[in-house]
């Protein structure tokens, strides 16, 4: 009998180890479990917590789960209003809600002459960011706070939370980035009671880009080297209406890089190479500088400084790609729903196989109408054709607002339009599971625990005269030989922490 209870425990134990990390997948909005310093070697349970614990805890070999939502508007020059919350609503498909959420922005102001060569004024993008907000965090029904800014120049510096308790959260303008998340911050620190909490904001003229992450996740995860950065690359090449502004942030041991753009207008011929090569400007002008102040530790990786330094990059916007087709047949393709044939005509995707631009990247198959040009008059038609209005523009419609992607680890689950009939352009989001690597735990103990654990031998046969006590303290002297043949550095950090 005790030589089947023993075979029963030893078995046991390796299904746990082998089938632990199929079935437990941390949760992203729970603080991961550390073993305590109250856990007994003897403990009848004790393997098995520990198992079952080091599925969290392994450095960097496990990675968890983030849903990223991705969205793209052109505004055409309209100012948020109250009525645009239920637009949003539909916009940021909150029944499925996600970890992150990354929107840009295209015209948020009219590009006129003054506001392309005028002192920027963020005005506009301070009233996107406050609707945005009120729409994540009002859903739950949790109080909304205005998020908390930094007043720098540019937006391109590190960021550090407002030390004065007193002073009220304020809202210094779009176009600068917010707090710094050094590391795992408690939730009730970190906006209050909202859900959402603003992690980078920037304006540039018309192209603006704001990200949300869930508050819980800052406290969760590590979050460092947040950056942003502008290429103005329209008029001349120089002025900002045409151009992109990005965003670069680590999670854990895993950068991120989110490009929002607004490529040049046009539909004659020759009009796409233009396209392509602000994309190579794009590439060429984005750098996000390093200070020394930038946090590595705990990532022995230095910050990325090039869009194409980070490990998952999201580029979107109105990219303004049209179609190599003439207006009627698009439009009869467009009528029978033939998505597939239409995007055989489709600029971008030519370019792409071309090798002209985008080479490698990757989009989702286009199961939805073009998203240019609605007419003003008339928001459920396109503009242009055989029923146009004295004085409306002939276009032919085109999937202008594009989302794309590069990078392992990233699966798309959905890609669609809106319907909003708020401006000439449909919006178009995106969401996407990402990949990323946990980096070391802090805590020294959980960096032995997880360094020696996975190397232990499968439990010796239980020989004749040996009792169950005398099994598991065999199996726990395995244990702690393991743990004294470890480097001297976890050995030591582990006997000073126990």
């Amino acid at each position: 009998m005790e030589g089947e209870s023993h075979k029963s425990k030893s078995s046991r134990f390796r299904k746990y180890w082998f089938t632990a990390g199929k079935h437990k997948r941390p949760d992203p909005c729970c603080p991961s479990n550390e073993i305590s310093d109250g856990d007994d070697y003897e403990s009848e349970n004790f393997l098995e917590k520990v198992l079952s614990r080091s599925v969290d805890m392994a450095p960097y070999k496990l990675a968890n789960e983030l849903r990223i939502f991705v969205g793209t508007w052109n505004v055409a020059g309209r100012s948020p209003i109250g009525s645009l919350a239920v637009d949003l609503d539909d916009w940021l498909n909150l029944k499925d809600a996600a970890d992150l959420y990354v929107l840009g922005f295209q015209e948020i102001v009219p590009l006129q002459t003054r506001t392309v060569v005028g002192a920027e004024d963020t005005t506009k993008a301070t009233n996107w960011n406050l609707l945005i907000g009120k729409i994540l965090n009002d859903k739950y029904g949790c109080p909304w706070l205005t998020p908390m800014m930094t007043n720098t120049a540019t937006g391109d510096e590190d960021y550090k939370r407002n030390k004065d308790s007193k002073r009220p959260r304020s809202f210094a303008g779009g176009d600068h980035t917010p707090i710094k998340f050094p590391g795992r911050i408690p939730a009730n620190r970190v906006m209050g009671g909202s859900r959402y909490v603003l992690l980078a904001s920037k304006k540039m003229v018309g192209v603006f880009i704001s990200v949300w992450i869930k508050r819980d996740l800052v406290r969760k995860y590590y979050i460092s080297n947040v950056k942003v950065c502008s290429v103005a690359c329209g008029i001349m090449g120089y002025l900002g209406n045409k151009g992109s502004v990005s965003v670069s942030m680590s999670i854990e041991g895993t950068s991120f890089c989110f490009v929002a753009a607004h490529l040049a207008s046009g539909e004659k011929k020759g009009d796409e190479r233009r396209r392509n090569r602000q994309v190579s400007e794009i590439f060429r002008r984005t750098f996000f500088a390093r200070t020394p102040k930038d946090d590595c530790y705990p990532n022995p990786r230095p910050p990325p400084l090039t869009i194409l330094g980070h490990d998952q990059i999201f580029w979107f916007g109105d990219l303004n790609y049209r179609l190599y087709l003439e207006d009627s047949f698009a439009r009869q393709l467009i009528k029978e729903q033939e998505w597939e044939a239409l995007q055989e005509f489709d600029q971008l995707r030519k370019e792409q196989e071309a090798g002209g631009v985008f080479q490698g990247w990757r989009e989702g198959n286009i199961q939805f109408a073009p998203t240019y040009k609605y007419s003003s008059s008339n928001c459920n038609r396109y503009s242009g054709g055989p029923l146009r209005r004295t004085g409306e523009k002939q276009r032919t419609p085109a999937w202008c607002d594009r989302i794309l992607w590069y990078g392992k680890g990233v699966r798309q689950l959905s890609y669609f339009r809106s319907e909003s009939k708020f401006s000439d352009h449909r919006p178009v989001s995106a969401q996407f599971l990402a990949q990323i690597e946990l980096l070391e735990s802090t805590n020294p103990r959980v960096i032995a625990l997880s360094k020696f654990l996975p190397s232990i031998p499968p439990p010796k046969q239980m020989v004749k005269g040996e009792t169950n006590e005398e099994a598991k303290s065999t199996l726990a002297a395995l244990m702690v030989k393991d743990r004294e043949e470890s480097s001297p550095w976890v050995r030591n950090s582990y006997r000073t922490n126990i």
